[in-house]
């Protein structure tokens, strides 16, 4: 895979690339081969002794949507890149929360390729040019600046009023207009969700290759120093990866390439932003090979221990807890030590500035569930029309979809930024961020199975008098209520416990590095650039 004609990386360059992704991927097969091995012993361990998940809930869990089920089309107006014009573009996302653009509403539904298809993950949305320009800015260290004046020109033209800007770290950004102000809004709150569900969905899965991953990843950093939440865990594992290479690889691009750049600043800055972009694609896809093959390794490896496995399950097992003994009473002392004088002074403080977001979000899910289900009995008691209530029913459950309403709960939690700031210096935990769209997919989910729950137990009552319909929509609200509150307060509890332990758990994590720090060889490239 070389550099193309237009290419702004020549072959050296693309060399060096291939040679920092290729040390990457070494660096980190040591730690995802151990991980692969631990947790599929965990796996088979789960299958043997039937674990089960003990969390509790009252309300029914809503089925997930079939793949390909559309969240949003609309026709609007869309920069296309590739001939630098702004162009009317049928814009389609599905529930996999990429955004794909046709050419129109007609090529679409033949099936046509997309013009362009996005995943937003660690993206940023911004309404405004302002917004816009300061965040570009700030990952544009162009070396020029200091001496030129600066540049009036809008980086590109707006040719109606609304815009929607979707930034991303090491990718082109995206630029649409509207020209309604409602219309701006329903599209930049869909990008927002989908930003949410895509950088937060793969950390979700249940899959003992993607627990392999994660703690894989959490100690190759640990390795190098980095202890904590990290802000571009953000996508598959592919993404993931790729994102830590281009993290490393940045400084050295920066400092070779930026100065060679010629032109007024916005053409800089789209040539560096362009060659971000082809430089994470190079990456991206030696990344996936490489993972690829990894995994395959990792795969016949624990194929041939899977007999093992279950025949020394009890063997392993009393070894595993013989180990976790002794690395216990190793470790205790310093680790309370540490807690006590780093972090138990610290957590009211902080549980204090959680809990006042966290649950004006939730209380604002249960009001706007209850206000819509009175107004669907409100109005059945007026028409007694069954086929407008089944409507207003199909309504109700597409509820966890309408980003526009569901964003006026989710800013409940958005003051978690300010308040937390100080977790910045005293903890080393700058990325809030992460904890807030974590809290607010929580949210979404819970008014899912809220909604679903409801119209479960309506069904039954339905066919029955229009009177005593009413009466049971009543019912079923208050008893659905009744299990929202009980599984809020779960929940709550939940994101209480795992932030508490994500702010506060790198600094013991780095009290206790000197004296439990494994030995590891790494692989460094060459530097030809």
């Amino acid at each position: 895979m070389g550099a193309s004609a237009s290419s702004q990386l020549d072959e050296g360059k693309c060399t060096y690339i291939r040679g920092k992704t290729e040390a990457a991927i070494k660096n980190f097969s040591p730690f995802y081969s151990r991980q692969y091995s631990v947790a599929f012993c965990n796996h088979v361990r789960s299958e043997v002794e039937q674990q089960r998940d003990l969390t509790s809930q009252f309300l029914k869990s809503k089925p997930p949507l079939e793949p390909g089920t559309v969240l949003y089309e609309a026709e609007l107006t869309q920069f296309a890149e590739d001939i630098k014009k702004w162009k009317e573009r049928y814009v389609v996302v599905k529930n996999d929360f990429a955004v794909e653009s046709y050419e129109n509403k007609e090529a679409y539904q033949r099936g046509a390729a997309p013009k362009s298809r996005i995943l937003p993950a660690g993206g940023k949305v911004l309404t405004s040019e302002d917004e816009y320009n300061l965040l570009s800015d700030r990952h544009f260290p162009d070396p020029l600046a200091s001496n030129e004046k600066e540049n009036a020109q809008p980086f590109v033209v707006l040719p109606k009023e609304y815009p929607v800007y979707l930034w991303q770290p090491f990718l082109r950004h995206a630029y649409f207009c509207f020209h309604e102000a409602t219309d701006q809004k329903k599209f930049s709150a869909l990008l927002s969700d989908c930003i949410r569900h895509l950088n937060h969905d793969y950390m979700k899965q249940t899959t003992f290759e993607a627990q392999a991953f994660l703690e894989a990843l959490q100690f190759f950093r640990q390795e190098k120093g980095h202890y904590g939440s990290w802000e571009m865990i953000t996508g598959d594992e592919i993404q993931i990866l790729s994102n830590l290479v281009m993290e490393e690889l940045l400084p050295t691009l920066q400092t070779d390439l930026l100065p060679k750049m010629k032109g007024k600043k916005n053409d800089r800055k789209r040539a560096w932003f362009g060659l971000l972009e082809e430089a994470y694609n190079l990456v991206q896809h030696q990344v996936s090979e490489g993972l690829s093959g990894l995994k395959e390794e990792c795969r016949a490896l624990t194929k041939g221990l899977e007999g093992t496995i279950r025949s020394d399950m009890d063997q392993i097992v009393n070894s595993k807890n013989f180990l976790t003994g002794k690395i216990k009473a190793m470790v205790a002392q310093p680790v309370e030590k540490s807690c006590a004088e780093n972090v138990q002074p610290f957590l009211a403080s902080i549980l204090e500035e959680l809990m006042g977001p966290v649950s004006s979000g939730f209380s604002e899910i249960r009001s706007l569930f209850e206000k819509e289900v009175d107004e669907l009995n409100q109005s059945f008691q007026t028409t007694q029309d069954s086929a407008q209530l089944k409507e207003r029913l199909d309504q109700l459950m597409n509820l966890p979809l309408d980003s526009v309403k569901m964003e006026a709960c989710y800013v409940q939690v958005s003051p978690l930024q300010e308040r937390l700031q100080d977790l910045k210096s005293r903890f080393r935990f700058p990325h809030v961020n992460l904890v807030v769209q974590r809290t607010q997919n929580y949210m979404q989910e819970l008014m899912e199975n809220a909604v679903f729950t409801f119209e479960q137990l309506l069904s039954p009552h339905l066919q029955g008098e229009a009177s005593k319909t009413t009466v049971a929509i009543e019912k079923v609200k208050l008893r659905v209520l009744k299990q929202y509150d009980y599984d809020s307060s779960t929940i709550r509890k939940r994101i209480f416990q795992e932030a508490l332990v994500q702010i506060t758990l790198p600094t013991v994590q780095k009290a206790l590095a000197s004296t439990c720090k494994p030995v590891s060889g790494w692989v460094t490239p060459e530097r030809p650039l």
